[in-house]
């Protein structure tokens, strides 16, 4: 009998993290639900999914993906709670105040670059080590979140942001390639414009009207259409999807 499916999501607490928990929930996995600063919304989606799924594990565990020593902490609960991973969501990522670039400074850069991409470097590290079957694991496969911005950029709102998202996309291009050969499919979704929370954290709700005008789907997305994409990259569905991101943008 095939095993029950373990998947890290990264920033699980709302949005497209929340989203992507309950569809995959839905479908059988076991979840390790991270966040880095809201408890209360993480253990309500832990919560929620218990009661929703009895027999199933989940467990909400807090870590900041820049800071190695919690996401050490946090692979090694997954490994003494749950048991070896097999998939990976790197979700977690921030964005910024929308600002031209002579406005921005270091501090900024580095917070930024810290957690979207070093956070998806360390993750994919602890779970590759676990999953890779030149290490005695079993296989898997690992999505991570990367954003239209990194393909269209950002100016004038957060260039510093698209570029990071940049980076996700290569990286993904070069451990798909790498780590296929252990057995590790890694692949990508870039969204577009999404209905969440993260323009209101960079200020930005008053382009949407403009935004939307702009996209041949003539609406936002939403988490759930983000997360189905994730689910099927997941899946054995996948299974001949290598190093490729999608887009998930409505045509934008």
């Amino acid at each position: 009998m095939k095993p029950v499916p373990l998947t890290l999501i990264t920033g699980a607490s709302r949005g497209i993290g929340a989203a992507t928990a309950r569809l995959l929930a839905a479908r059988g996995h076991d979840l390790a639900l991270n966040y880095a600063r809201d408890a209360g919304s993480a253990q309500a989606l832990e919560a929620e999914l218990r009661a929703a799924h009895p027999g199933q594990r989940f467990l909400a565990l807090q870590a900041d993906v820049a800071d190695e020593a919690q996401v050490l902490a946090m692979f090694t609960r997954i490994d003494a709670e749950l048991g070896r991973l097999n998939g990976l969501v790197n979700n977690a990522g921030i964005v910024v105040p929308a600002q031209r670039l002579a406005q921005m400074d270091m501090a900024r850069w580095q917070r930024l670059f810290a957690v979207n991409v070093f956070g998806t470097l360390l993750c994919s590290r602890e779970a590759a080590r676990r999953m890779s079957t030149r290490q005695g694991g079993a296989g898997g496969a690992i999505v991570n979140l990367s954003s239209r911005a990194a393909k269209l950029g950002s100016p004038g709102i957060y260039a510093d942001y698209a570029a990071s998202k940049g980076a996700v996309d290569s990286l993904t291009v070069s451990l798909g390639r790498e780590l296929i050969g252990e057995g590790i499919r890694v692949n990508g979704v870039r969204p577009g414009i999404i209905e969440t929370e993260i323009h209101a954290d960079s200020g930005t709700m008053d382009l949407l009207p403009a935004a939307t005008a702009g996209i041949p789907i003539q609406r936002l997305g939403r988490a759930e259409e983000v997360a189905e994409a994730i689910a099927w990259l997941l899946s054995d569905a996948a299974s001949y999807t290598v190093a490729t991101t999608l887009d998930v943008a409505g045509g934008r």
